[in-house]
């Protein structure tokens, strides 16, 4: 999954992309509220992660212009700002959890799970789908039973996957949730990617849709 990080704190922003990388996301960052606001691909994100004393525009205002633009992606507030307050306008202007730091990475990586849960799997903890089982929680799938030994971008191109089973993905929206904006996006290596995990689930769970595609067999 991808997120956005909306963070002007330099060394805050390292640390907690260092944790949710390692948690295993993909995490692109914006150090000011008129980069967030103009950001380009937000509906690729799973979730946007906004702190609210922002330079140059305001998180609230940040949020209140991604919600006027029809941006419906997820937004978890994370700030300093703890007052009830500064919760009620956060949540008036469109935000969907509201996190006070200091935060332990272990709490925001579980809101973020829920929050995902919420909107993309209609609350249901598990993904099912061919008779593999991925819990988006334990960060585990496994295959008719037998647990599966994944790489983080096989984890991240499975959930993708199963969350849409039986639909064509085409490679560019492959390309764009399993890579973070500044990083190569290489076709060769998510043809790799597909292959491995093709390798680990059976050769007819994931089907090449010549010219469009990969589609995951239900």
């Amino acid at each position: 999954m991808r997120l956005l990080l909306v963070e002007d704190d330099a060394e805050l922003s390292s640390r907690l992309t260092a944790r949710l990388v390692a948690g295993g996301f993909a995490v692109d960052h914006a150090f000011d509220g008129e980069t967030a606001a103009d950001w380009p691909d937000l509906d690729h994100m799973s979730v946007l992660i906004l702190d609210l004393g922002l330079p140059h525009m305001s998180g609230t205002d940040v949020l209140r212009h991604w919600r006027g633009a029809g941006v419906h992606t997820p937004v978890i507030i994370l700030t300093a700002r703890g007052s009830w307050q500064d919760k009620v306008e956060g949540l008036n202007a469109g935000a969907d959890d509201f996190v006070v730091k200091p935060v332990r990475s272990e709490e925001l990586i579980a809101r973020i799970h829920a929050l995902v849960r919420r909107t993309q799997s209609g609350g249901a903890p598990l993904l099912r789908a061919g008779g593999i089982t991925l819990d988006p929680i334990a960060h585990s799938a496994s295959s008719e039973g037998r647990p599966l030994d994944l790489s983080r971008q096989e984890y991240r191109l499975l959930e993708l996957f199963l969350r849409r089973p039986g639909h064509i993905l085409s490679q560019a929206d492959l390309l764009e949730h399993l890579y973070a904006l500044e990083a190569e996006r290489d076709l060769n290596a998510l043809e790799v990617q597909v292959s491995r995990l093709r390798r680990k689930i059976g050769r007819d769970a994931i089907t090449t849709v010549r010219g469009l595609g990969y589609r995951f067999e239900r």
